[in-house]
C-alpha cells in the first residue's frame, strides 16, 4: 500500500527524453528500481542517470567538463571516463512540489537538484558534510561569489587547530581555494549560516562525506548552478532517507 501510495502521489512514469542534454538516457523507472531508489523518489526527482548499453558510457558526457579559463584562473578538464556517471551533470524528471529555481539536496544519494520548469531538474553529483557536522532543512540563498575568499570557521579551528591554525585569516580566491570557483552562502532566520554550496579544489571529493558541513560540486557544476540560482532562491537539505521535500 505504502509503494501504491507513493507512487500516485509522485506520478512516476517511463521518460526517454533529456531535453538540455538530448543524449541517450535511460529514464525508466520499474516497480524493482523505484524500490531502489525510494529515498530518491521522496525528493520528488527521479532519474537513475544509466545511459543506453553502449561500450563508452562517459560518451553522452563529452564536452561537459572541459578546461575552463576565467582571467588568470584555468579550471582543468575532468576525465568523465573516471567519474560514475550518476554524479555528472544530467536533467532527470521532478515530479514533486518544489517550485521551479529551487534547490533541493539529497545527502544520502550524494546528489543536488536545481528545479526546472516542466517537471524537470538539473541534477549534480556532491560531496557532502562529515557526520555531526551536516546542515539540515530548509534556508535560502542570501548570496553569492564568484571565485570567494575562503577562511575555515572557529569550529574547524578549535577541533582541528594544527590544520586550521596557521590559514585562519583565511585564503583569497584561486584554483587552490577549497570553496573552489563560486560559493552560495546559505541563510535562514534572516542570518547567515555557516553553510555554503560551493565548489572544490578536489574533484575526487564529489560522492564523498567529508567536508566540514558544506555541500560542494565540481567546479563546473557550481558555475553552471551560479549562473542558473537567484538570490532568495530557497534551498532543502534532506539528510534521512525517509525524508519528503
Amino acid at each position: 500500500m505504502l509503494l501504491m501510495s507513493v507512487v500516485r502521489l509522485f506520478g512516476l512514469r517511463r521518460r526517454k527524453d533529456n531535453a538540455e542534454m538530448k543524449s541517450p538516457m535511460s529514464m525508466a523507472l520499474t516497480r524493482r528500481m523505484f524500490l531502489a531508489s525510494a529515498p530518491l523518489a521522496l525528493a520528488g526527482c527521479v532519474g537513475d542517470g544509466s545511459l543506453s548499453s553502449s561500450p563508452d558510457l562517459s560518451s553522452a558526457f563529452l564536452g561537459l567538463y572541459p578546461e575552463l579559463t576565467e582571467g588568470e584562473f584555468t579550471i582543468p578538464a575532468l576525465d568523465v571516463s573516471e567519474i560514475e556517471p550518476r554524479f555528472l551533470r544530467q536533467v532527470v524528471d521532478c515530479n514533486g512540489t518544489q517550485k521551479p529555481g529551487s534547490i533541493v539536496v539529497d545527502t544520502p544519494r550524494r546528489h543536488l537538484y536545481f528545479v526546472l520548469a516542466g517537471k524537470k531538474a538539473v541534477r549534480y553529483g556532491c560531496g557532502v558534510g562529515k557526520a555531526g557536522f551536516e546542515f539540515k532543512g530548509a534556508g535560502v540563498i542570501g548570496r553569492t561569489a564568484v571565485w570567494p575568499h575562503w577562511a575555515p570557521t572557529p569550529n574547524m579551528i578549535a577541533v582541528q587547530p594544527q590544520r586550521y591554525g596557521p590559514v585562519k585569516a583565511g585564503l583569497p580566491g584561486g584554483i587552490d581555494n577549497p570553496l573552489g570557483a563560486r560559493a552560495l552562502y546559505i541563510h535562514r532566520d534572516g542570518q547567515e549560516t555557516n553553510y555554503r554550496v560551493h565548489g572544490t579544489d578536489d574533484p575526487s571529493s564529489i560522492g564523498e562525506a567529508v567536508s566540514s558541513g558544506c555541500i560542494r560540486l565540481f567546479n563546473h557544476d557550481v558555475i553552471d548552478l551560479h549562473r542558473r540560482v537567484a538570490r532568495g532562491a530557497p534551498i532543502m537539505v534532506l539528510q534521512g532517507r525517509g525524508e519528503v521535500a
